[in-house]
């Protein structure tokens, strides 16, 4: 059972600040932040900020019946659980296999009951604690609001990062890809390359820190397991369940933000316009309303949005809602399962998809283009896409981040290196601007 106290807040920017330095001090932390004050307009928001911290009980283990585990856990749980699924479950849905490289060494999946929980919404959080902790809440409370803002910031050493692919690499691996689809094999395929980073030493709390405020996105995440750390800032939310409603709200479709409020309001329009980016993105909304159907009550899926603009700090993206209904008695972990991967990081058909990005990619995704969120007590969940995001390695000292772009047969392969430099920007500023 839990103790759950509200509390009111008088600032709320720096309330969500301290909280996040005050968290960092356990081994488990998980902090979603939807950044609400840059993305009102964002459908289907439940909190403005979700802390969860100190695992009571946990779940690790690599794909091997990672579902079964996950959904074994869940059911006997009854409580919120918190922490995510990597890409490389796919291999439990899926007769697929993940053995390029892997400089991150997270496991495949992780979840942990929370100690100690913090929901804010609005000026008001509502706190919840384990029973066995209800006597920290006061401390705990004053502790964080009274907490000065730590200076402990990033070493100014230099951060060598190194790409992967070469560029001459990717536009011959693109090519590949292109030969696939010109065939018959895919229509689409969400292609991937890694930056990283070797004897990297970061305070990830800081780091995590500024790339949220230069992207301001609705699915920020700081994840910390032991020395593990991921700062997301991504947009993208996989899949939420809202009692007997499923909503996926796939990205396909960026373009770069301009300074000039004329010309940033073009970029919407041609984004808006892209015959190549709405085929994209409206192949992702087929294959999204086939994965929900597998559990969706006869008749019950509807795309609620189709190609809309949102507007971020650092890119205009093209989003689509697609919803369902499910039974009530529907297992939350069978409507993952039956979606998982999503559909806007693989591609369509999505097995083959699966199969040549394996084929093509030489890292190990990993956390990248997985999923993080939580399970609620009473089964609803909120999972979003891991991408533009950092992945650290505290131990080993490597860092990592990835991104990519949907190859479809119009796709020229140098504007698809543009589009995957255009998503790395934050994660290079954050990273190498702050060393020089």
């Amino acid at each position: 059972m839990r103790t759950n106290i509200s509390k009111y807040i008088h600032n709320v920017a720096l309330f969500k600040e301290q909280l996040l330095y005050w968290s960092n001090q356990f081994r488990e932390v998980v902090v979603l932040d939807s950044n609400i004050e840059n993305n009102e307009n964002q459908l289907y928001k439940s909190y403005d900020l979700v802390v969860a911290v100190e695992a009571f009980t946990s779940i690790q283990t690599d794909y091997e019946k990672a579902f079964e585990d996950v959904y074994q856990y869940q059911s006997k749980a009854n409580d919120w659980l918190f922490g995510y699924l990597s890409y490389d479950l796919k291999n439990d849905v899926e007769h697929l296999k993940s053995q390029n490289f892997d400089g991150l060494q997270f496991p495949d999946l992780y979840f942990f009951q929370p100690k100690k929980i913090f929901l804010l919404k609005g000026d008001t959080v509502e706190i919840q604690y384990l029973n066995m902790c209800d006597d920290e809440v006061e401390s705990d409370f004053e502790e964080i609001t009274q907490s000065q803002m730590s200076n402990v910031k990033s070493q100014k050493l230099p951060i060598n990062i190194q790409q992967r692919i070469s560029k001459e690499n990717y536009l011959k691996k693109t090519e590949k890809m292109l030969a696939h689809i010109h065939r018959g094999d895919i229509y689409e395929a969400n292609f991937c390359m890694e930056f990283f980073a070797e004897d990297a030493n970061i305070e990830p709390v800081d780091i995590y820190q500024k790339l949220n405020e230069i992207s301001a996105s609705p699915f920020a995440v700081y994840f910390k397991k032991n020395q593990h750390y991921l700062l997301s800032a991504s947009p993208e939310r996989y899949l939420k369940k809202e009692d007997e409603k499923v909503i996926s709200q796939p990205i396909k479709g960026t373009a770069k933000r301009n300074l000039d409020i004329e010309l940033d309001e073009q970029s919407k329009i041609d984004l808006q316009n892209n015959p190549k980016e709405r085929s994209e993105n409206i192949m992702i909304v087929d294959l999204v309303r086939n994965d929900l159907s597998h559990t969706a009550t006869k008749g019950s899926v509807e795309v609620e949005e189709l190609c809309e603009i949102y507007t971020f700090k650092q890119v205009h993206q093209m989003i689509s809602t697609i919803v369902s209904n499910v039974e009530h008695t529907t297992s939350p972990i069978e409507i993952l399962r039956t979606t998982f991967p999503m559909g806007s990081m693989t591609g369509a058909p999505k097995i083959s998809a699966m199969q040549i990005i394996e084929e093509l990619e030489e890292t190990k995704r990993g956390l990248y283009s997985g999923a993080v969120g939580y399970f609620t007590p009473t089964g609803n969940f909120d999972f979003n896409v891991v991408i533009r995001s950092i992945l650290y390695n505290s131990e080993n000292k490597y860092l990592s981040f990835s991104v990519g772009s949907a190859i479809t047969s119009e796709a020229i392969p140098e504007k698809e290196y543009e589009e995957c430099l255009l998503k790395a920007k934050a994660m290079f500023e954050v990273l190498v601007k702050r060393h020089k």
